[in-house]
């Protein structure tokens, strides 16, 4: 089994206050644009529409069935909000998008992110295998439990919350989960 590099860089702009921290990009052949929550039936856009916009559309354009890269990163950039992923290296177990099915080969040097965020409040994880990831490399003994967080020990200041995953598998719909995202954007944009 081949080991897979992250093809992103981490997205970070100047102001950033919240960082989401997913487990791993899904293959290239599941993405519409070049940027993270690439894959078109993936919700996070639409979740991030709704919330800022009251449009669950605002970041898509579904006649092509792509999001709109360039609207997200100046939205992102406007607001402070950052992104990566919690491995740098996997493999897929199965060649799907699905976090069950990745091992973490190398998982990301979060101490090193962090340093690069000087304006961070929260690093938010929306799956269960970046949430585990993430507690395992930052030694969290306390795994939150879905739209909670947890001070992270060694960063007194930073909280750790935990969202329900913008994925059409997790059963919420998609308007509970805008409303989840936006009581965490309230909290600290």
């Amino acid at each position: 089994m081949i080991s897979e590099r992250h093809p992103l860089e981490p997205f970070i702009p100047e102001n950033a206050r919240v960082l989401f921290l997913g487990s791993f990009p899904p293959p290239k052949k599941r993405w519409c644009m070049e940027f993270f929550y690439p894959n078109w039936l993936n919700d996070h856009w639409r979740i991030e529409g709704l919330v800022f916009y009251a449009d669950r559309d605002h970041f898509a354009d579904t006649a092509r069935k792509v999001f709109l890269k360039e609207k997200i990163v100046e939205h992102c950039t406007r607001l402070g909000i950052a992104f990566y992923d919690t491995a740098t290296e996997v493999r897929r177990i199965k060649e799907n998008a699905s976090d069950k099915f990745l091992e973490v080969v190398q998982p990301t040097d979060i101490e090193a992110l962090i340093s690069r965020i000087p304006t961070l409040r929260a690093i938010v994880t929306t799956g269960e295998k970046a949430t585990e990831t993430l507690c395992e490399t930052l030694r969290i003994a306390t795994i939150p439990k879905v739209n909670t967080c947890v001070s992270i020990p060694s960063h007194p200041k930073l909280d750790l919350y935990r969202l329900p995953s913008s994925s059409r598998a997790y059963p919420l719909s998609l308007e509970k989960k805008a409303e989840a995202y936006d009581a965490m954007f309230s909290r600290y944009l």
